[in-house]
């Protein structure tokens, strides 16, 4: 949502002055960095010996010092998290996140997604069309239990529901595989590329379902146009760009330093681009950044330097705030009654039984060992933001309502 921003300053005059430095954004971003990485680096000590990756101490830190836990003082979340922070510590945030996924596909050898693919795709195809079928279940049941105001056809709270039960979380996989050392193994690449087919497909579901909900003029063949711009895309960097930065890290050496500066400056002005095209064909940015990784050559002296120029601090500073702000936005207060905590229960107890019974069983059917079709069907079972995104898009477009639920005389609300 835009904000004003003129009534946003960067930088204060200091405290000697008799300003607030908390009043201004560019210091109030530093304080809420340095406080989302001392949280959740404490609490991601306290996880370790039970083996928890930092993904996880991340986002319970968010929801911690957001609104369910220390948030739950407006004083002190409207002094360190105000809402006209919010989008200038989100885009802070996606970037970091745009620059990991950049990474994932630089470490992702194409040559193992070939050698998954048809698997990969199987297990996808399973992955979520059991829990989008599941989702319809799941919600006849939740409009069989509308009452009074009934705001939201049929037609569109199924698709809404059944894209957010069927994604995967495809940056919260990678980062876990990452941290696990399982992002190279036979596992890992069959996952990924899962997640990645998954994905494609959950996107254009949502495109249809932002369609359905009367978004405009637009026709419900706009899902046909994206999924035919995505794949153009794919081509154009495939084709063209691949064979280009070929030639960047063959040229690349590290006898002359300037030529590698451009170059690498170069390629993370590409991975902007790509972020940028992908998010105007209407996909997401984090699957541009991915794909120009892919376009990289694996193992070389050029793929070693951008690793290792960019890594630390991508995972060690933004990183952390990406995931973090998921917690900052949940209110687990706001849940209310034994019904509403019964639908909860309901609705995720679906998506998780049927991500990993799907993909369970046609890894099974593909000769996979039984105890990595179970990894790969808790793998794929990942939630997290990608879920986020489809909701607050259904909030925009008045699928799912605001306000809390509630079940009797004033209606359970989808």
């Amino acid at each position: 949502m835009p904000f004003n921003t003129t009534t946003v300053k960067t930088s204060s005059d200091g405290a000697w002055q008799g300003e607030n430095p908390m009043n201004y954004a560019f210091p109030l971003l530093i304080f809420q960095t340095t406080l989302v990485l001392f949280v959740s680096r404490s609490l991601a000590f306290l996880l370790k010996p039970i083996r928890q990756p930092k993904v996880v101490a991340e986002i319970i830190g968010g929801i911690l010092l957001g609104p369910s836990a220390l948030g739950r003082n407006k004083q002190f979340l409207h002094l360190v998290f105000p809402p006209w922070s919010t989008p200038i510590l989100d885009s802070v945030a996606s970037i970091g996140l745009l620059f990991f996924l950049f990474l994932v596909g630089l470490e992702l050898d194409l040559s193992s997604i070939r050698r998954s693919g048809r698997q990969a795709f199987n297990i996808a195809l399973a992955g979520i069309s059991l829990p989008f079928l599941f989702g319809a279940g799941v919600t006849f049941f939740l409009h069989k239990a509308v009452r009074g105001e009934d705001r939201v056809g049929y037609p569109q709270l199924l698709m809404f529901m059944g894209v957010a039960l069927s994604i995967t979380a495809f940056p919260v996989l990678a980062r876990i595989l990452a941290e696990l050392k399982l992002l190279t193994t036979q596992v890992g690449e069959t996952a990924m590329a899962a997640a990645a087919f998954n994905d494609v497909a959950a996107w254009i579901l949502l495109a249809l379902a932002v369609a359905l909900a009367g978004g405009g003029n637009k026709s419900p063949l706009v899902s046909v146009w994206v999924l035919i711009s995505g794949v153009a895309f794919v081509a154009f960097m495939m084709l063209l760009i691949r064979p280009m930065m070929n030639w960047v890290a063959l040229k690349c050496s590290s006898e002359n330093d300037f030529l590698d500066e451009a170059y690498i400056c170069l390629t993370l002005a590409g991975v902007m681009l790509s972020g940028f095209m992908t998010d105007l064909i209407g996909i997401h940015a984090i699957f541009g950044a991915f794909v120009f990784g892919l376009t990289i050559p694996k193992g070389g002296e050029f793929a070693g330097k951008l690793i290792k120029r960019i890594e630390d601090f991508v995972s060690g500073l933004l990183l952390p705030l990406y995931f973090a702000s998921s917690g900052l936005k949940t209110d687990v207060a706001k849940i209310h009654g034994a019904e509403a905590w019964g639908l909860l229960l309901l609705v995720i107890s679906t998506a998780c039984a049927g991500k990993i019974l799907g993909t369970f069983a046609v890894a099974m059917l593909c000769m996979v060992p039984v105890r990595e079709s179970l990894a790969l069907g808790v793998l794929m079972n990942t939630k997290g933001l990608v879920e986020l995104i489809v909701l607050n898009i259904g909030k925009e477009k008045k699928v799912i309502s605001r306000s809390k639920p509630s079940i009797g005389k004033t209606g359970f609300r989808a």
